[in-house]
Parts: structure tokens; C-alpha cells; sequence
């Protein structure tokens, strides 16, 4: 199947370079491009050799299957491979070369990152900075692709020299996520493709699973049983699922944490066999009975009804237990006899979690005591009396000393004060994220308001909090609360508070002041702080905040005197000596920018290493004179520069001499960003 798909895309790529006229390439160009085509031929010792500076031009011309090859030896081009020490003569390498006449280490970063804007584009591949980073994205997008079939531009690169399965079986070593989705390419796991399915079973930590709504098609029974390879018999220990039909989500993590499992199968034991023989019909008839209760069990996995020595039953007939699975698509390979392990789902995400979603889950918390981390999000509000619900259990949860949850996100919750009762619920958790969307009125099932009981606070093991409120809210109690009660708070990540006319966030501000000393991390995105200059120079006076981000603060909006203020910030920014990133975006610097540099001025300085100021329409003029003051009080180090969607088209000549300018001392972030194009939606935003 695999190999039909490769001599596809190779015709079509041929037809394709055969029929398209371009300009002739340069002679080095030529043989660069001639050259990575027999990389394979060519002697290691002697390639890793050559230059630098032709290293890295042949780069961007190497295969996937070349670059995993090269890589060690070009990271490791620096360290003599081969030392003699002969009394206390010299050290010299296999080469001749002494030991501190070093050829120099060559990172492969870049053939990474252009992969991957092949893939998505230049403009969507961003802030990948490390080389293992971006070589772990360009692996696990590109495998998935070639995996399910797509033919996404320069798939016949990879391919051109080397056999498909060859390449898939070097590249799953590496492969840290898998992405589970219907195909008919999930039959060659139980077919050509077995001793893939093997190697990923060693490497794949994190399993995607997205809808297989009817379990009973052929495409939805082997992704049941890659699933339990997967999980059962190898290292995944994450799962990210995607809006699951309730009998499959209670297949999945029946087992595989939770105690809750082998009591409730003694349960359905005794309930009709109507429901053991369709899991669908099980799961809402569960749901219609436990709703009543505040609660829903999940369903028993049904018996497999299928004759397993006809060899043209390739579609099972209803969810299996795991050993079935095994033996009933070991008609293709070796026979597999005994019992299956169970893994441990140690990391759950579920996204587009529905009513029926949450009912299945919430029976299996109490019990599931390797969960470290739990993620709901939900495409709409959940009820007061839902949240509640899952607060109950997950207090059982903790109140259980072998209990590891630590990480705790939820989205959308009705009220905040809800955020205080799942933070009573879960005193140790290290990690909060919660979306919520204030109501006046619950959304229950009568449109009735249910008012959630109030949580008394201890003192909290929180380390990290982020909360997005994209809505006015009239109160922010609980959230001055949560911060009072979080001394460890090490990051907070506060977005989209809007508060009535009369109201303002200077609470917020001084609650972190007052309580947070330990903060390393604070954002604080598209809330008002146009009135609370004073309280924001108060909050730097004490802290040791290592990232600051004031994204959309308005932070200029009712100034007088820009220029003053901003030298005030900067003043307060350079005696944050732990300071390493600040991000400006969307505050309208616009003519202000300039200012910005009096950051890098004096003694000392600003020891900042990443300036967020895109977005805040400033014209080339503004980045020209902001690179000269630059040049006059240039920073400590390297500094990375993001100037994206700012107007660089309104001056394109200015804009090249600013970049031009500001090249000896930084790296930047730039974008093709048109403002002329965009022009009404940055008036309205403005």
C-alpha cells in the first residue's frame, strides 16, 4: 500500500519538474543538488570534511534519511574523533590536526525548519530555535504524512533514493507522537508494515486519537488494536482524544489507571446481555439511568463475536478485549496466545468533551492513581452542577495518599468561583489551567441558576496558574484569592479580564505584589492597564521575574507624557536583573519605539535576551532610529528581536537599512505582513 503511494508521488513529482519551466540554476547550485542525491555513495570521513560553509549550502539539499544519518558526525565535527597520546607529545587527531585547531561544531537547524515550511508554509513555522526541537516537529509531521498517504510538497524528496519502508522504519526511532486517525494505512500495522509497529512501540510516548465514531467499520478495529499496541504493549503513556463516541472512551481507559474498572465489570455482569452486545446502546442507556444519580458508569467491554479461524474475518464485529484484538489480527503474522499487559494512561487531554464524555470519565477519577495530569475542554459552558460533580470526584481522588495528579486544565466553567472549589478539591496540584465564561444564570437543563458553594481556601501547592476570562467580569474575588493563597506561584498566565467602567486591575497587581514573591514567569494579556502605571512600576521594584509579557495592556493608551512613562518602565525593567524576555506586543508604541533602547543604556543594563514588539505599527523611520540608539548602547548579548506585522511595507528601503542596522547586534523575527491589506482590522483594533 505504501509502495503504490511512494511510485505515485514519485510520477507525479516527475511530471510535475518535466512540465514547469524554471530558470537555470547556478553551476554551484547544480552540483550542490546533484551531490544530495548520492549522499548515500559518498565517503562520511570525507563529507563531514569539506568546508563549513559548504556543509551548511549542501543542507538544505539533504533527505530526511540523509539528515539522521550526517547528523551525529556534523554535531560532533568539533571533538577529534581519534586522539594518540604518546608520552606528553602532542594530542592529534586521525587527521593530523591539533587539538584546539577544532573544524567547528554544524548544526543542522536549518534543513529542519525548512522541511517543515515545505510542509506548512514560512509564515507558520516559528519559535523553533533548538535543533533537536525543530528535528523532533520536521519527524513527527513528516512520518505522519507519508504514513496516511498525503502528498504534501517535497514527500518526493524524501523518498527519491531510498525505499519508503526503509525510511519509515530509521525515522519511528524517533517518533514521539503518533496521531490515530480512520485510514485504510492502519491495516499495514497487522500486515507489511508489523516491524514498524514494533519499533514505535520503543519510542511513541504520546498517542493522538481523533473520531471513530462507528467502531464497527474495519478502519476503527485496527485503530483499536494499533491503540493497544501502543499503550499496552509499549511506552505511551499520554493520550489526546478528540470528541470520542462515549463506548469507545470507556474501552480506552477501562484498565489502564483505574481501579474503578474490575468493580464496575462485576456489575454489568448482572445487567441485561442488550446491553453487553451493543456498546453504543450500553453507553446511553448508562447515561439516561446515572444521570438521575449525578453520575454515569461506564459501559462493559461486550465479548468478541467472531469466528477467528476464517481468515476473511478481518472486521470484528463489536470493542474487544485487547488479547482478542491480538489474536484475531495475528491471522496476518505470528499467532499471539495469553494474556495482554495493561498500560497506565499517566496523561489525558480530552478535547471536544461532550455531556456523555464527561459522564464516562468522571466514574473512573476517584480510583485512577497514576493520572498526573487531566485536560477537559469543552466546546461549550458546563453546568454548575457538572463542574461540581467532577470536583467530587477528583476530591476522592486526592483525599487517596498514593494520588499523582498534579496538573489540572478545564475549559469552559460558568463562574470563578468554581475555580476555588476544584482548587479545594485538589490542594496539591502544581499546575491550574482554567477558560471560564462568566453567566448570570447557570445553563442547566431549565435554565435555572445554581449558585456554587463557597470554597475555603488553605494554603496552596500551586506552582503554575493561567486563567482566561474573555469576557466582562464583575468580580474578581476568587482570583485575588487563589493568589493570595499561592505562595509558590512560580507562573501566571492571566488573559482577557474585562471589568465594569468602575472597576479596575489594580487589585490584581498588588495581590501579586503583596503575595507572589516567587513569580519567574507573569503574562498578562489584553487586559486595561492604562490606569495602573504606578502599580506595574510597584510590581518590578520587588520581584525576580525572569519573562514578562504585557501583551494588548493598553499600556499607553491615557498618557500624556509617552516618552516619560516609558522611561520610568525602562528604568524599573533594568533593575530586574533576572529579567531575559519582554514582550511589548500590541501596546501602539508606534513613534515611541525608540525609547525601547534606553533599556540597554547605563550601568548596568538591561541583560534582556528576547524583545517581543510586533504588532504596535511601527514604521521604518521608528525601527531605523531604534537600531542607531541600539548601535550607540548596544545589549549585553545577542539580542532576538520579533517584528512581526508591523507596517515595514509603508518604507520598504528604510526597513531594509533598519534591518540592516540592527543585523551585528541581533537576531529578529520578521514577517510579509501587509499593512495596506489589513489596514480596517488594525483601525478596529486600534
Amino acid at each position: 500500500m505504501h509502495a503504490a503511494y511512494a511510485e505515485e508521488v514519485l510520477q507525479l513529482a516527475a511530471r510535475t519538474t518535466s512540465a514547469a519551466r524554471r530558470p537555470l540554476a547556478s553551476l554551484k547550485r547544480t552540483c550542490l543538488h546533484v551531490a544530495s542525491r548520492h549522499v548515500a555513495h559518498m565517503d562520511t570521513e570525507a563529507l563531514i570534511g569539506l568546508p563549513v560553509s559548504l556543509v551548511q549550502d549542501l543542507l538544505p539539499h539533504l533527505s530526511i534519511y540523509d539528515l539522521i544519518r550526517l547528523q551525529p558526525a556534523l554535531n560532533q565535527r568539533g571533538t577529534p574523533l581519534r586522539c594518540y597520546i604518546h608520552n606528553h607529545h602532542q594530542i592529534q587527531t586521525h587527521t593530523g590536526l591539533d587539538l584546539h585547531t577544532r573544524l567547528g561544531r554544524i548544526s543542522t537547524h536549518s534543513a529542519w525548519v525548512l522541511i517543515l515550511q515545505d510542509i506548512k508554509g514560512a509564515h507558520r513555522v516559528l519559535d523553533l530555535h533548538s535543533e533537536d526541537g525543530s528535528k523532533q516537529e520536521a519527524m513527527d509531521t513528516c512520518f505522519q504524512l507519508m504514513f496516511y498517504g498525503f502528498k504534501y510538497k517535497g514527500v518526493a524528496k524524501q523518498i527519491f533514493n531510498v525505499n519508503i519502508t526503509t525510511l519509515f522504519l530509521v525515522m519511528a526511532k524517533y517518533i514521539k507522537r503518533f496521531y490515530l486517525r480512520p485510514s485504510q494505512f492502519l491495516q499495514t500495522f497487522a500486515k507489511e508494515q508489523r516491524a514498524l509497529l514494533t519499533i514505535l512501540e520503543g519510542s511513541v510516548g504520546v498517542v493522538d486519537v481523533k473520531h471513530h465514531k462507528d467502531l464497527l467499520k474495519a478502519e476503527s478495529q485496527f485503530a483499536l488494536y494499533v491503540l493497544h499496541r501502543l499503550v499496552d504493549h509499549g511506552q505511551a503513556k499520554e493520550l489526546i482524544i478528540y470528541g470520542l463516541d462515549p463506548a469507545m472512551l470507556n474501552w480506552i481507559l477501562q484498565d489502564r489507571g483505574s481501579q474503578h474498572a474490575h468493580h464496575h465489570q462485576q456489575q454489568q455482569q448482572q445487567q441485561p446481555s442488550v446491553h453487553r452486545s451493543n456498546p453504543t446502546a450500553a453507553a446511553a442507556a448508562d447515561n439516561s439511568a446515572d444521570t438521575e444519580e449525578g453520575g454515569v458508569a461506564p459501559c462493559k467491554r461486550p465479548k468478541l463475536d467472531v469466528r477467528l479461524g476464517e481468515p476473511e474475518a478481518e472486521t470484528l464485529r463489536s470493542p474487544v478485549e485487547p488479547e482478542l484484538l491480538c489474536q484475531a489480527f495475528a491471522l496476518y503474522g505470528s499467532c499471539l496466545s495469553g494474556s495482554c499487559p495493561r498500560g497506565q494512561i499517566c496523561s489525558l487531554q480530552i478535547r471536544e468533551c461532550g455531556r456523555s464524555t464527561l459522564g464516562v470519565l468522571v466514574p473512573f477519577l476517584p480510583t485512577w492513581l497514576c493520572l498526573r495530569s487531566l485536560t477537559i475542554q469543552s466546546c461549550w459552558i458546563f453546568r454548575v452542577t457538572e463542574v461540581q460533580l467532577l470536583a467530587t470526584s477528583l476530591k476522592q481522588l486526592g483525599q487517596t495518599s498514593s494520588s499523582s495528579l498534579v496538573d489540572l486544565s478545564v475549559a469552559v466553567l460558568p463562574q470563578t468561583a468554581l475555580m476555588e472549589r476544584l482548587l479545594d478539591a485538589c490542594p496539591g496540584l502544581h499546575s491550574l489551567s482554567l477558560e471560564i465564561h462568566p453567566l448570570e444564570v447557570d445553563p442547566g437543563p431549565h435554565g435555572t441558576g445554581v449558585t456554587p458553594e463557597p470554597a475555603v481556601l488553605q494554603e496552596l501547592s500551586l506552582k503554575k496558574l493561567s486563567v482566561k476570562v474573555p469576557q466582562v467580569l464583575a468580580d474578581i474575588h476568587s482570583i485575588t484569592a487563589v493568589l493570595k493563597h499561592s505562595p509558590h506561584l512560580t507562573s501566571l498566565h492571566i488573559s482577557g479580564i474585562r471589568l465594569p467602567t468602575s472597576s479596575s486591575h489594580r487589585e490584581i497587581l498588588s495581590s501579586i505584589s503583596e503575595f507572589n514573591h516567587r513569580l519567574r514567569t507573569l503574562h498578562l494579556e489584553d487586559i486595561n492597564l492604562a490606569d495602573c502605571h504606578q502599580d506595574i512600576l510597584n510590581l518590578l521594584r520587588n520581584c525576580m521575574l525572569e519573562e514578562l509579557s504585557l501583551k494588548d495592556c493598553r499600556l499607553l493608551e491615557k498618557c500624556s507624557d509617552r516618552e516619560s512613562y516609558l522611561q520610568q518602565l525602562m528604568d524599573s525593567l533594568k533593575k530586574v536583573r533576572s529579567l531575559r524576555s519582554l514582550c511589548l506586543s500590541q501596546n501602539r508604541l508606534a513613534k515611541s519605539a525608540p525609547a525601547l533602547a534606553e533599556l540597554f543604556t547605563g550601568s548596568p543594563s538591561s541583560a534582556v535576551k528576547r524583545l517581543d514588539i510586533s504588532s504596535n505599527f511601527i514604521q521604518p523611520a521608528e525601527l531605523l532610529e531604534l537600531g542607531q540608539r541600539l548601535q550607540t548602547h548596544p545589549p549585553q548579548q545577542r539580542l532576538t528581536l520579533d517584528l512581526r506585522k508591523n507596517p515595514w511595507d509603508r518604507d520598504r528601503e528604510t526597513w531594509h537599512d533598519a534591518l540592516r542596522t540592527l543585523r551585528p547586534l541581533c537576531d529578529f523575527l520578521t514577517d510579509g505582513w501587509k499593512s495596506r491589506n489589513t489596514m480596517a482590522d488594525h483601525i478596529s483594533n486600534m
